[in-house]
C-alpha cells in the first residue's frame, strides 16, 4: 500500500480555497475552541485604528502619572505608570505584529508570518508576569517601612486614570480580541484599570485616615492582577507555540467521529493545532474499506470538522485499506506487511481508540482485527 495518485492512493490534501472566506478572524475555529467571546468581524485596518487610539491615550496620560506619582511619593501611582508603559509596549507591538502577520506566504514561509501575533501575547503575557514580581517586592517593603503618601493627589489622578482607562478599554473591546495579539494588549488596558480603582481607592484611605501602607496593599492587588493575566496569555500563547490542539477542542472526540464515517475503516496520524489564534488546522490519514469513494469520504470528513468544529484548513490522506489490514485472527495479522512504516498516535478504530503500546511496534499492522459493512459507494449518497 502506501500509494499516492495511483489505483488506490489517494493523498487529497485540501489547502482549502475556504481559506479565502475566512476574513481577518480566520473563520470561527475558537467558537469552539478558547476564545474570548467578541466573534464579531472586524477588519485588520480598523483593528489597528482602535489600537492606534488607545496608544495615543495611554502615552498622554502616562507621562502626567509619574510626575505626579513622584510629587505624591506614591508607589501604586508609580506602579500604574509602570504598567501604563508596558500597555503602550503591548499595543505598539500588538501593531507591528499585526502588520507582520498580514504578509503573505512567501519562500520557507509557508503559512507566511502569522505567529507573529502570537510572539506579541508571549512578549506581552512575560512582562506582565516580571513587573508582577517587581511590584510585589516593592509592595511588601514599603508595607514594613510605610512612606509619606499625598492621599489628594493619589485620589484626582486615579479618577482621571480611572477615566482614560475605560476609554482606552472601550476602544480595544471593539476590536478583535479573538485574536491573542489583540487580547493581550486588551488585558494589560483592563488590568491598568482594575489598578486605578484599587489606587483611587488608597487614595481615598489615605486622605482620610492618614494610613499610608494603603497605597502598598493596592500596589499588591495590581501585582496580583498582572500575574493573573500574564500566566494566561503565556500559558495560551504557549499552546500555539507548542502546537497543541485549541483548548476545548477533543482531537480523541474529532478521531471518534470521523471513524464513525460511512465505510471508513481506522483514522490514524491524527494532528490538529492553531497557526495562529482563531486558525486551526487538521491532518489525519484515513482508511476506508475496498471499493468505496475516497474522494466522497474525504469531503464527509472536511464537512464534519468544518461545521462541528470551525476547521476550515485540512490536509487528509485517504487511502483504501489492503486485505492484510483486515485480516482477522492473530496468524494472519502477525504475517501481514506494515502499512505505515511510522504511524504514532492513537488508532480511531470504530468508535475504539487504540494506544500506540496496543499496536507494538509495526504501526499500522496492529489495527487490523475490524470488520466492516459492505462496500456501498458514498458517491450514491451525495446530495
Amino acid at each position: 500500500m502506501g500509494e499516492t495518485g495511483k489505483e488506490h492512493g489517494h493523498r487529497t490534501g485540501t489547502g482549502d480555497d475556504r481559506e479565502q472566506e475566512r476574513g481577518h478572524g480566520h473563520g470561527h475555529g475558537r467558537g469552539h475552541g478558547h476564545g474570548h467571546g467578541h466573534g464579531h468581524s472586524v477588519s485588520a485596518e480598523a483593528d489597528r485604528r482602535l489600537l492606534t487610539g488607545a496608544l495615543a491615550l495611554i502615552l498622554g496620560f502616562m507621562a502626567v502619572e509619574v510626575v505626579i506619582g513622584v510629587i505624591a511619593h506614591s508607589l501604586a501611582l508609580v506602579s500604574d505608570a509602570g504598567h501604563m508603559l508596558t500597555d503602550a509596549i503591548a499595543i505598539a507591538f500588538a501593531i507591528i505584529a499585526m502588520r507582520i502577520a498580514a504578509r503573505p506566504p512567501q519562500g520557507g514561509f509557508t503559512y507566511g508570518l502569522k505567529r507573529a501575533e502570537i510572539i506579541s501575547a508571549q512578549i506581552n503575557g512575560i512582562t506582565l508576569l516580571l513587573l508582577s514580581v517587581y511590584f510585589v517586592y516593592e509592595g511588601v517593603r514599603r508595607l514594613i517601612e510605610p512612606p509619606e503618601v499625598e492621599g489628594a493627589y493619589v485620589v484626582a489622578t486615579g479618577i482621571a486614570g480611572i477615566a482614560v482607562n475605560l476609554a482606552a478599554t472601550w476602544l480595544l473591546n471593539k476590536a478583535n480580541r479573538a485574536s491573542l495579539n489583540v487580547e493581550g494588549a486588551f488585558q494589560h488596558i483592563l488590568n491598568d484599570l482594575f489598578a486605578f480603582i484599587a489606587t483611587t481607592a488608597a487614595g481615598v484611605a489615605i486622605w482620610l485616615t492618614g494610613w499610608g501602607r494603603a497605597d502598598a496593599l493596592a500596589a499588591l492587588v495590581v501585582a496580583a492582577l498582572m500575574l493573573k493575566a500574564g500566566w494566561d496569555l503565556v500559558r495560551e500563547s504557549g499552546r500555539v507555540f507548542m502546537e497543541a490542539a485549541p483548548a476545548g477542542m477533543n482531537p480523541a472526540e474529532i478521531g471518534r467521529k470521523a471513524a464513525a464515517l460511512e465505510h471508513v475503516v481506522e483514522v490514524h496520524d491524527l494532528h490538529i493545532w492553531e497557526v495562529t489564534s482563531g486558525y486551526p488546522a487538521m491532518s489525519a490519514h484515513i482508511l476506508v474499506a475496498p471499493g468505496a469513494d475516497c474522494h466522497a469520504v474525504r469531503q464527509a470528513a472536511q464537512r464534519m470538522v468544518h461545521d462541528e468544529y470551525g476547521i476550515d484548513h485540512t490536509t487528509l490522506q485517504v487511502d483504501h485499506a489492503p486485505p492484510e489490514l483486515l485480516a482477522i485472527g492473530e496468524a494472519e495479522a502477525e504475517a501481514a506487511e506494515p502499512h505505515c512504516a511510522d504511524a504514532h498516535g492513537p488508532a480511531h478504530v470504530n468508535g475504539r481508540v487504540r494506544s500506540g503500546d496496543e499496536r507494538g511496534s509495526q504501526g499500522c499492522p496492529g489495527r487490523r482485527h475490524i470488520r466492516f459493512p459492505g462496500a456501498k459507494r458514498l458517491s450514491d449518497r451525495r446530495p
